[in-house]
């Protein structure tokens, strides 16, 4: 199946040239959908009322962190429980990988990357584009 790139992205990140960057990265892949929020509480006022095919979040957010938010996503009961959820940290320790494993994250991406390895772990969640 094809993937479908008009679909509703979701850019988690608290810094403004973090989500600058992702947001240009996703449009140079063809992804023009994008919508972004500054931290975890923001993104999951946005998932309750919109649907997402992906979502890609930092994890060293306040108030609410990457993590939190990937929890509140997959507990919670709306439409985007199960949607694809990429984890973005400059925090590569295995620890967090499990954590955040644990909690149905569906890949992990390290600072700094390029759109090539962005678009290598999109591909393994959503299928090759």
């Amino acid at each position: 199946m094809a993937v479908d790139k008009s679909m509703q992205v979701l850019v988690v990140d608290d810094y403004s040239t973090m989500r600058r960057i992702i947001r240009n990265l996703l449009n140079q892949l063809g992804f023009a959908n994008v919508d972004e929020a500054n931290d975890g509480q923001q993104a999951l006022g946005m998932v309750g009322t919109k649907k997402y095919g992906l979502i890609i979040s930092d994890w060293n957010m306040e108030p609410m962190s990457g993590l939190d938010l990937l929890k509140g996503i997959r507990g919670g009961t709306n439409d985007n429980k199960a949607v694809p959820f990429i984890m973005v940290t400059a925090e590569s320790k295995t620890e967090n990988v499990i954590l955040a494993k644990q909690a149905g994250v569906n890949n992990y991406i390290v600072k700094p990357f390029n759109a090539e390895t962005l678009k290598s772990k999109i591909a393994a969640v959503i299928g090759d584009f």
